[in-house]
């Protein structure tokens, strides 16, 4: 046996967290690359006019998501993976279940209330209503949600049975919403069960329901540690959906004017501002965690040195990936859906490609695909998933961007939508299901409302010219994009149940019809 000192265990450490970032760097440069690409190639073109100044920001921004992803990513590996997972599991094995679910409410409800994006929606919405009470209604509906998704997990629930039945509450509401004429917060509050997901919370609920469904066991237990993501995006649509029937009404919608020179000027106070809310969200989660580790998880000073790593790393990848989206991304996606808001047919394609490439440089689509992955024992493999997102994802936008040209109600995706994705559940394999809906919350990602989300509001903008109409036609694209990977990844499952069912019929048939020469006959040595 091979016996190392401690200067050459040091020096093996190093060289192997050198390695993994290495390949973090590379995944998340592959990742970013096709976006950037083609941002770059477009300003090549005379389709868009952007300035020296807005192409090199765009071009640093780029190379600071790079970094940002490769961080987070292994910081997600080495902490926030490992946090939920011990949650789960040292909160299910000490059989205090009522200590899990209050954890489970105040860690949904608090985190929520921390995530960025949730501050941006209620910002953009102030003016009919209170920030306070949208972000705190929100977060009691994730917290609740959550709760719920953990006692699905415990007794063992058929996740799809619990979709079919929320979703029929959201969409009663949906129609009480449309009498009382409130009908253009519809698309906003389907966009908020995206946002509340973000890229702190998902590895974070994404590992406690593994730590609890393993923990747990059973012949579902990998079925059933998926689903927590699915259940807490209903609760945020709900809760928003109930809010807006005490709203004052419509409103007069103002796209925003921010350019990449604004964002450059105020670049101290957004890196500040950024660094303040990951702090936050990462703090409660660290909070939770500390406790828990005093009273009952007990984990070994070697395990809490790697989570406090990762945490590290997690914090600042997040802080560079952020602020790179907000001054680079979203500047740029706010006017080249300004530019191309004059010809409908250039915008439609450009939406549908960059939705099959925005998707790869979601931080959280990473986390996702590899514990499918793992838990699968790769029976479903991360390429396929990556690719059933990126189409899912290109529909999505497309199907946004035809939404705003022809101004009709989001409900018409979304009903046939949610119908079809509740009606493949029938069919598939439960884990394709349960996987599918947790893929819809990951897929919406910072990325898709700091830059595909400015996109839309930017054609918007340009499109319509009621600013009544406006709100109801601006947002939803964050919907879409939560909705359209539902199908096709179920789509996914059901042609793996088709072609397994094509495969055995072709065996069973080559059985029957061999002849009778190709039977061995055993008699004639006893003759």
């Amino acid at each position: 046996m091979l016996y190392l000192s401690h200067k050459q265990t040091f020096y093996y450490i190093k060289l192997m967290a050198l390695k993994s970032i290495l390949l973090k760097l590379r995944e998340s440069f592959i990742s970013v690359l096709p976006v950037a690409a083609i941002v770059l190639i477009l300003s090549a073109t005379p389709l868009v006019d952007f300035s020296a100044t807005e192409m090199v920001t765009f071009g640093v921004a780029a190379i600071f998501l790079v970094i940002g992803i490769a961080l987070f990513n292994l910081g997600a590996d080495l902490a926030m993976t490992p946090m939920g997972e011990h949650v789960g599991a040292g909160l299910t094995k000490s059989k205090k279940i009522a200590i899990l679910l209050l954890v489970c409410f105040l860690m949904g409800l608090l985190i929520t209330i921390a995530e960025p994006d949730l501050s941006v929606l209620a910002n953009q919405v102030s003016a009919v209503m209170n920030n306070v009470a949208l972000i705190a209604t929100v977060g009691v509906g994730v917290g609740l949600f959550l709760l719920l998704a953990v006692v699905k997990i415990i007794t063992q629930r058929d996740l799809s049975t619990l979709i079919m039945f929320f979703y029929m509450i959201v969409f009663m509401v949906c129609a009480m919403l449309l009498e009382s004429g409130k009908g253009s917060f519809l698309a906003m509050s389907f966009d908020s069960g995206g946002v509340t997901t973000g890229p702190i919370t998902v590895p974070f609920i994404m590992a406690l329901g593994v730590g609890i469904a393993t923990t747990i066991g059973g012949k579902n237990a990998n079925e059933n540690s998926f689903g927590l993501v699915a259940l807490c995006s209903i609760g945020p649509v709900l809760a928003v959906l109930i809010l807006s029937l005490t709203s004052s009404g419509g409103l007069d919608y103002a796209a925003p004017t921010y350019t990449v020179a604004s964002e450059l000027a105020q670049f101290g106070h957004i890196f500040g501002e950024t660094c303040k809310e990951v702090a936050l969200a990462l703090g409660l989660i660290v909070a939770f965690f500390i406790i828990l580790q005093i009273f009952i998880l007990k984990l070994p000073k070697a395990k809490l040195i790697q989570i406090g790593i990762g945490i590290a790393y997690t914090f600042v990848g997040l802080v560079i990936f952020l602020t790179a989206v907000k001054i680079g991304f979203m500047p740029i996606g706010l006017k080249l859906g300004q530019e191309f808001g004059d010809n409908k047919v250039l915008v439609v394609i450009f939406g549908l490609v960059l939705g099959m490439v925005v998707v790869l440089a979601e931080p959280a689509i990473h986390v996702l695909n590899h514990q499918v992955e793992e838990v699968t024992n790769g029976a479903i493999k991360k390429r396929s998933m990556l690719i059933a997102l990126c189409i899912g994802v290109g529909l999505a936008i497309a199907l946004s961007i035809i939404r705003i040209i022809y101004e009709f109600s989001i409900l018409y995706y979304l009903i046939p939508g949610y119908a079809i994705s509740i009606g493949l559940s029938l069919f598939v394999p439960k884990i394709y299901t349960a996987i599918a809906f947790d893929s819809g919350g990951v897929a919406s990602g910072p990325l898709t409302s700091g830059f595909v989300l400015p996109l839309a509001i930017g054609a918007c903008s340009v499109m319509v010219s009621d600013a009544s109409e406006m709100f109801g036609l601006a947002f939803g694209v964050v919907a879409l994009v939560a909705m359209i990977p539902l199908i096709t990844i179920q789509a996914l499952g059901f042609k793996a149940v088709m072609s397994q069912k094509a495969r055995n019929r072709i065996a069973m048939r080559r059985i029957l019809s061999a002849d009778d020469e190709q039977i061995v006959n055993f008699s004639w040595g006893l003759e």
